[in-house]
Order: structure tokens, then sequence, then C-alpha cells
């Protein structure tokens, strides 16, 4: 068992380490805030195996606070861990501002001399993270992270400002941050000395426009059902961020129901890399299909009742059949060259999920009436 004391723990990397190591059963959690009294800090100290150290001030109202806020705190943990004679694991978040000599760099190159020195002293190890533009959930909108302004701003109709949309901005995903945290904090032991960024931590540049156009694809989602290339994995964090600024009466919304007398359809995603996904009830007795396509292919599975999926070559006569119910989850690959049709023999309702590899356009529909049973179309 391992004891893991992490000041900030209320902030926005905090949050997520704590929300992940509360999970391990083979940790012992002390979570230290900026209302946590010195007696009690030291007590964590005490007994802390690993310190993960993420306390600190980056937008103070007087520039004196980058001093006492960064460097000051992390001389107060560095003096309560001499006094108490101990020299665990410590990991500080620190930032690439410490490489400039503006007063919140000059504060956190401070931090990183005192665990320097402590380390030197003591022959603690130490891991010092210089991290940069850090985005994910919880973080503060209109602070110091512009991804979460742009989020909650774009997902609540609010103006957003883009003084230069060309400016590149490199990005860390707080998941990426937790995980490098978490590698450094199991690693055997013992390293003694100071490490500057132990394992590179996956970023991503982008200029402010093209995060700006992103952002505001994800609003569209709802009505244009349109969604991103998920196979790129920062469009997977970016997404994933902007959703958990949405308000939560936003996250409920409805589908365009196209009704006929066979029943209705409505489409429910769609995208240019893997086509679009809709969905049809289809009322006892109904034929729906009965056409063929040249280069668009389809899945069908039904979810509900019972169904009889047809297929005959646009060149022969003979007629295949698959029999498929919804409770057998069975899928049915619809190849090109082939008309199709899908009737419901069942006694009720019938509920199909489709799968189509490329959206539906007007202008190019790919989609030729031919009856299965060459008797017409239904």
């Amino acid at each position: 068992m391992k004891t893991v004391l992490i000041t900030g723990a209320g902030g926005f990397v905090g949050r997520n380490l704590v929300a992940r190591l509360k999970h391990r059963e083979d940790v012992t959690l002390i979570a230290v805030h900026r209302e946590t009294a010195e007696a009690e800090l030291r007590d964590g100290l005490a007994r802390a195996d690993v310190i993960v150290h993420l306390a600190g001030v980056n937008r103070p109202e007087t520039p004196d606070e980058f001093e006492t806020g960064n460097a000051g705190y992390t001389e107060t943990l560095c003096r309560l861990l001499r006094e108490l004679g101990r020299r665990p694991r410590l990991i500080v978040s620190s930032s690439i501002q410490a490489e400039f000599d503006n007063p919140y760099g000059l504060s956190k190159r401070r931090s990183e001399e005192i665990v320097a020195q402590f380390a030197r002293e003591t022959g603690a190890e130490v891991a010092v993270f210089r991290l940069k533009n850090v985005f994910g959930k919880w973080c503060r909108p209109n602070y110091n992270s512009v991804v979460a302004t742009f989020c909650h701003n774009i997902a609540h109709d609010l103006p957003i400002q883009v003084n230069d949309p060309d400016r590149a901005v490199e990005l860390v995903f707080v998941d990426d941050v937790v995980a490098a945290i978490l590698n450094e904090m199991d690693q055997p032991g013992p390293r003694a000395g100071v490490i500057v960024t132990p394992d590179p931590i996956p970023s991503h540049t982008i200029s402010l426009g093209d995060l700006a156009d992103r952002i505001r694809s994800f609003h569209a989602m709802q009505p244009t059902l349109r969604v991103p290339d998920f196979s790129l994995r920062f469009n997977q964090q970016l997404y994933a961020t902007y959703l958990s600024y949405v308000d939560p009466r936003r996250w409920e919304y409805g589908l365009e129901i196209k009704s006929d007398n066979r029943g209705n359809l409505a489409e429910f995603i769609k995208s240019p890399w893997f086509g679009q996904i809709f969905i049809s009830r289809t009322h006892p007795g109904i034929t729906r299909g009965n056409h063929f396509h040249h280069t668009k292919t389809e899945k069908f599975l039904v979810i509900a009742g019972e169904g009889l999926i047809k297929f005959r070559h646009v060149e022969r006569d003979e007629v295949i059949e698959h029999r498929v119910r919804g409770e057998d989850y069975r899928v049915v690959e619809i190849p090109p060259g082939y008309t199709h049709s899908i009737t419901n023999v069942g006694a009720t309702e019938m509920i199909t999920l489709f799968w189509a590899s490329e959206i539906f356009d007007p202008e190019r529909p790919d989609t030729y009436f031919v009856s299965v049973d060459q008797r017409g179309a239904s």
C-alpha cells in the first residue's frame, strides 16, 4: 500500500488525478487543499510515500502572489519535510514558463530550484514536469486555458475572441498529464536527483482559428448529426472536453422523424469518414427497399421484431433470403449490385438499425429501384 499526498487536489489537474487514484486499491490518498492548515499538512507529509505537488498560483490579484503562492508554498513543503526528516518521492508540476523571465515563470523556476536543493541535501527522488497549455474536463473557463474558454462560451452560445487565427498553440490533454504522473509515481526506485519532465507528454499543435472551428463544429453536431474524424486522438480529447461544458439540459435532443404509411425513419449519425447510421420502425407486412447500389454498402440490424431480408443479383433470377429476429442481434451485409428489400414478417412493429458507407447525397444517391421479386418496387 502506497500513501500519496496531493497538494492542489481541488485544482484542475488535481481533481483529475484524485479521480483516477480513488479507484486504485493500492493507494491511500491524502488530499491537500488551499484551506488545509499547516498542522494537517505536516501530519500528511509525515505519512506520505509520494508527494504530488500541484498547488500553485497563475492568476493572482498582485504579482507578489506568484512568489508566495508558488515558490513560497514549495519552500514550506520542503521545510516541513526537513523538520520531519523525511524524503518521499516528490513529483512537482511546473510550467514551460519557467524558461522565461516573467513573474509567473520566475516563481515556477524558483520552485524548481527549491526542490532541486532539497534533492541535493537529502538524496530525495524529485521529478519536475514542465507542463504546457493543459486542457480537459473540469478546467475553469475564462481563466488560463483558451480551450476551456472556447468550449464554455461556444457551448453556451457566447462569443469568443480570436485576435490572431494563425497563432499556434501547443496543447496537452489532462489525461495524458495524469498518466505521466502515475507512471512516475509507480517507477521502481530509488532514483536520486532531479529529473525534469521524465517522459515526454503527447502534445498537439493547432492554430487558434482551427481550434475555434473544430469546437464550433462540435456545437453544430446536434442539428447536423455530423461527427468529426474520431480516428484522430486529438479530436476525441477535444470533443470530450467540449461536451463537459455543455449544459445538462442540452444533453438530450430530438431527431427529425420522417413518416409515411410504412412507419417512420430517422437519421442518427453522419460522418464523411464512416458514412451514416439511421433507424426505422416498420409496420407488420410492410416492405422497405427494393433497390440496389453500385458503390454504397450497408449493414442491417433488426433490433426488435422479425424481418425477412431478400437479395437478388441484378443480372440473375435467384433470390437469397435471410430471416432475422431482434433478440438474435444478427447483422446482414448489403453488397453492391444486389437489389434488396426488408419486410416485417412479424406480428409487431419491426425496429431496424441501418449503417450506410456514405452519407446520402440527393445529387448522387447511388440508389436504383428494382424489385427483388421482379413484380415492381414497393
